[in-house]
């Protein structure tokens, strides 16, 4: 297989001093990432975002606006693949109880103020964490 492009789109959803995020086990590895995932042919991005919502925490979302798009090169850790992802901040009507509806996952809220680039595993998500920091104190 040759040389593509694998996109993802995450959405931040900050609420009450907290961030959702989500912990799936991924070829054996924990990672701790933001809720969303690939891009499907023929989707957009927000369309993607919404889906993946939607299917994963049964959640449905309004997207308010970008918040970053890789702007690095940065290989899969998991194929052969160039990753590009991008983010945006999100809301929606709070759930009783989020329930992530995907084996071997977990999503929880996290306090802001704990966020930084090393709560993340994945290298864009740790750039992202980071600029979440500089955001918080804007």
């Amino acid at each position: 297989m040759g040389k593509r492009f694998n996109i993802r789109v995450y959405g931040i959803w900050i609420c009450d001093g907290k961030i959702l995020v989500n912990e799936e086990i991924i070829r054996g590895q924990k990672v701790i990432k933001f809720p969303g995932g690939g891009m499907d042919w023929g989707e957009g991005t927000i369309d993607c975002l919404k889906r993946e919502w939607l299917e994963e925490l049964g959640i449905d979302i309004e997207v308010i606006k970008h918040f970053y798009t890789t702007d690095f090169f940065q290989q899969s850790a998991f194929d052969e693949s160039q990753v590009i992802s991008i983010y945006y901040l999100i809301s929606a009507n709070m759930p009783d109880k989020i329930i992530n509806q995907v084996a071997n996952e977990r999503t929880y809220w996290m306090n802001i103020a704990d966020i930084c680039e090393d709560i993340f595993t994945l290298p864009i998500d740790r750039k992202v964490g980071a600029m979440l920091r500089e955001y918080k104190a804007l």
